[in-house]
């Protein structure tokens, strides 16, 4: 449900409004825009049955939400969401570029990928370093070590860093290191997960599902929000169909969905949908058009020898050059890069 204020409402008859909710045992979020001022009301809605918001002074009507989520809703909250990462702002008129290798090898890679990310244009460095690979025998990650040298590699570029963790123990070790958490693709139902996450004070990249549906995505996001982290970015990475030309199916079109569904910003990864680095061009110029707010690209010094993701991993040299096509397309669109 959504209490609409009327535009003079009083100090008072608002702050009565915030009483009456919370006096029923349900939680109000407050929204306000230029022109309008919004309370999401989130719980059991049989409480109202004893107070009726719409008789309060000064409420000029009640909206019915009928999505499971509320807070992710663009209902709830009308103004598009921009998370401020000390400095660098996801959201709003921003275009951001997170670049970096799939998986956190070596130190010495590692900032050599952040050196070639910062001179391509990227604001934020990614790095794996715990890795949910689909064979165990594959290269999990370097862990906590990957993490350390995620921090030096921010002190010695000044770039933003995001990882992704796979369980509670890694999230515990990464919100001492990282700026952003991020929560993957195979993980986005692991509810518990997802709770804690919504407890820590760092922004969450969560990326949808192999096969998730997009209110299925937002009700996951849902849970972070419901725990009190509302600094959610959504990242589309491609879904699985019976298409075998790419590693999955990038689904374009989710992006202007979501934009009429949620406030919240989206990136597109381009090198997870394709799993073809010579795909990557073109459908981040694709995700420019269709108005995301930013990027993931992996990137790698020397793809050939990474030890994860390689095919889709991009050299520097290629990098710049793509950063460089894209500005045009990004300026196009009004947006700040």
């Amino acid at each position: 449900m959504i209490i609409v204020m009327k535009q003079n409402y009083s100090k008072e008859n608002f702050k009565n409004v915030i009483n009456v909710i919370e006096g029923l045992g349900l939680t109000a979020h407050l929204s306000k825009g230029e022109h309008t001022t919004l309370i999401g009301v989130v719980g059991d809605k049989r409480a109202l049955l004893k107070e009726n918001p719409e008789l309060l002074p000064d409420v000029d009507r009640v909206i019915q939400v009928s999505e499971t989520y509320k807070l992710a809703n663009k209902k709830f909250k009308t103004e598009p969401t921009v998370i401020d990462v000390d400095g660098v702002k996801i959201g709003g008129d921003n275009f951001v570029i997170m670049a970096g290798p799939c998986a956190v090898e070596s130190h010495d890679q590692l900032l050599e990928t952040a050196n070639a990310a910062k001179a391509g244009g990227a604001q934020i460095l990614r790095g794996g370093a715990y890795k949910p690979r689909t064979s165990p025998y594959s290269f999990q990650g370097l862990e906590e070590e990957g993490l350390k040298y995620m921090a030096e590699a921010r002190e010695a570029t000044g770039l933003k860093i995001i990882t992704e963790v796979t369980s509670e123990h890694a999230l515990e070790a990464a919100v001492k290191y990282v700026d952003i958490i991020q929560i993957g693709a195979r993980n986005m139902q692991n509810f518990e997960l997802l709770k804690e996450a919504g407890r820590i004070n760092k922004p969450v990249m969560l990326k949808r599902g192999l096969s998730a549906t997009i209110d299925e995505w937002l009700n996951a996001a849902e849970y972070i929000m419901s725990e009190g982290n509302e600094d959610v970015i959504l990242c589309e990475r491609g879904i699985r169909t019976f298409e075998t030309s790419t590693r999955n199916t990038l689904d374009i079109s989710a992006v202007p969905v979501l934009r009429s569904k949620t406030h919240l910003p989206i990136i597109v990864d381009p090198s997870h949908a394709s799993g073809v680095r010579a795909y990557i061009s073109p459908l981040s110029k694709a995700a420019v058009a269709v108005d995301a707010d930013g990027l993931m690209i992996e990137i790698h010094p020397c793809p050939e020898k990474a030890l994860s993701d390689g095919a889709q991993s991009l050299n520097p040299e290629a990098f710049n050059e793509l950063t460089a096509e894209l500005r045009p397309f990004i300026s196009l669109v009004g947006r700040k890069f």
